[in-house]
């Protein structure tokens, strides 16, 4: 049994805008399964496979309210082409972020609704990602964190320190999932999140019961009867279990 990481899912009191934001941000194509949740995926893709994350955007009413705890760190080839997409997102509403982060080689902005991101300079690990490098969670143990999610997914770790933590789909494509040490602790919920997907022929109850096993439990959303399992992992934040497929 196992798990594959397949989207992120991000809230936003405009999910239609912010999809804009973010389908021409990534290059990638829009789609809307129903009012209040904005799909995207690269043009031609055939979900789900781990050559790419996708993105759901859902629409809350609730506006953001501190720094997120997930976010995405986006890629790039060249100093030049790092500077052409930072020009580009500001362009298209994104802002300058100041999260603490000092004199550092890549740039932090935040989206149309604050959610903040990192436009990476050149590194040749990720130069064969897609346009998301990597998908970045802070967290107090980066340790304890590997050790739950390793465990979880079929994503083998490929690092793993007091401070950071760095895994990656077993067929060695797509974004990497990382976990940072920050000395921050979890307020609210959070407003992303990673959704989960057991394979087909799976069973998903006994996914879920796996899962509380390494340490996740039960978390109600207000989600009502839904198909999919809200959870938490073990330093709190939120994630869903998908129906197999």
């Amino acid at each position: 049994m196992a798990l594959r990481l397949v989207q992120i899912a991000m809230n936003a009191q405009d999910d239609a805008a912010l999809g804009r934001f973010w389908a021409e941000a990534l290059g990638w194509t829009i789609s809307s399964e129903e009012p209040g949740v904005t799909n995207l995926e690269p043009e031609g893709f055939a979900y789900p496979d781990p050559v790419a994350v996708c993105v759901d955007i859902i629409a809350v009413p609730e506006p953001k309210t501190v720094k997120n705890r997930v976010h995405v760190d986006l890629a790039t080839t060249s100093a030049a082409h790092q500077a052409e997409l930072v020009a580009r997102l500001r362009a298209l509403g994104a802002t300058p972020a100041d999260v603490g982060q000092g004199d550092v080689p890549w740039t932090v902005l935040a989206d149309p609704e604050g959610n903040e991101f990192c436009v990476l300079e050149p590194r040749e690990v990720y130069r064969d990602t897609g346009p998301i490098a990597a998908v970045v969670a802070d967290c107090a143990d980066p340790r304890a964190m590997a050790r739950f999610w390793g465990r979880a997914m079929d994503w083998p770790l490929h690092e793993v320190t007091d401070d950071h933590a760095v895994l990656r789909s077993a067929k060695g494509v797509g974004p990497y999932l990382e976990f940072l040490r920050t000395p921050g602790t979890k307020t609210v919920k959070n407003r992303v999140h990673l959704d989960l997907r057991p394979y087909a022929g799976d069973d998903l109850a006994a996914e879920v019961a796996r899962l509380r096993a390494l340490g996740a439990t039960d978390l109600d959303l207000g989600q009502g009867d839904v198909p999919w399992t809200c959870l938490a992992d073990p330093e709190g934040n939120e994630f869903d279990v998908l129906t197999p497929r």
